[in-house]
């Protein structure tokens, strides 16, 4: 039989409230009655049961509640790793979901998970089903819009401009003399975030009078060899490039694969710039050149932000996280 806080009270001589209190950490009882209940507690293989305090009616649910794009994703792990470690810490526990990149799966998800009364959300991106942000509206609970920044946010933003970090390699490359552009990109119709990102590059390639040459937008999943085949494909239909920006560094690493394959010389042929600051271009031989994104600090400025709010501390709504473009030797 499993002790539970009658058992404690009755062997420690205190009410099963004192008990309660004491186990949870609270105030109002001496230094030795806090002593004697913990050691009867662990005396008894006393195992508190999360579940009944993350939903439990006489206190506030412990639960939150995160939806990502893709739970295969290496840098929503990173971003998921901060929110967790965060949460951990503040005493809440995290349930994660995922949408695959459909505000359809999204509004599904939340309706599931608010039905729980967790203590809040954090939800990726800006876009959603008109019917998810009349939902979190009207459940009144903590709101955090992540990676995707918002100045008009359902309740907080933290996270950064897509747009602009488009923009930023665009005006970077033509910098260094970069005037034929292309764009390999992955999850074609899905990925709004990936979409913002080309976006921006086309809108300050355009600007500057050298409009984006050609683009292959795939519909598979981003990874190494989908940025192979992605740069095959598009230099077979024009061969004249000098610069490929791709979706992602792990796209732009499949890309620096087939140029090799091909006998193309990265820089001076063909330039390749990523995008995430991914731990697989940490090992290549030359830099690549790409935008860093702090994700392990977006998940902990989220988390803390969220928590503020449940206790009612002063924060702000939109939270800016800067990236870091890094030139690298391959741009």
């Amino acid at each position: 039989m499993k002790a539970n806080l009658e058992d404690i009270a009755k062997a420690a001589g205190v009410s099963k409230m004192t008990v309660s209190r004491v186990l949870r950490g609270g105030t109002g009882f001496s230094d030795d009655t806090r002593d004697r209940v913990r050691k009867v507690a662990e005396s008894l293989g006393y195992v508190p049961n999360k579940l009944a305090a993350a939903f439990g009616a006489d206190q506030a649910s412990t639960l939150v509640g995160m939806c990502v794009p893709r739970l295969t994703s290496g840098l929503f792990g990173q971003v998921l790793d901060g929110v967790d470690r965060a949460l951990s810490r503040l005493g809440y526990q995290l349930i994660i979901g995922a949408n695959n990149h459909s505000t359809e799966e999204e509004e599904a998800w939340v309706r599931q998970i608010v039905s729980w009364r967790p203590a809040g959300l954090i939800l990726s991106g800006r876009t959603h089903q008109p019917g998810t942000v009349d939902l979190l509206r009207q459940a009144g609970m903590p709101v955090v819009e992540i990676w995707d920044l918002t100045t008009s946010p359902i309740d907080m933003s933290v996270g950064f401009s897509h747009v602009d970090c488009g923009a930023e390699m665009g005006q970077h490359l033509l910098r260094r003399g970069r005037r034929r552009a292309g764009y390999v990109g992955a999850l074609a119709r899905a990925d709004v975030m990936g979409q913002a990102r080309l976006d921006g590059f086309r809108a300050a390639l355009a600007e500057a009078g050298h409009p984006l040459v050609a683009s292959e937008l795939l519909l598979d999943m981003p990874g190494f060899y989908a940025g192979l085949y992605g740069l095959e494909t598009l230099l077979s239909r024009t061969r004249d490039l000098d610069v490929v920006y791709f979706h992602n560094d792990e796209m732009a690493i499949g890309g620096l694969a087939y140029a090799q394959a091909r006998g193309i010389r990265v820089p001076e042929d063909l330039g390749i710039a990523g995008w995430g600051g991914m731990e697989a271009a940490s090992i290549l031989p030359r830099r690549l050149t790409t935008t860093v994104v702090p994700t392990t600090a977006i998940g902990k400025a989220a988390a803390e932000a969220l928590v503020a709010r449940l206790k009612g501390e002063p924060g702000q709504d939109v939270t800016v996280v800067p990236t870091r473009l890094v030139p690298g030797e391959t741009g």
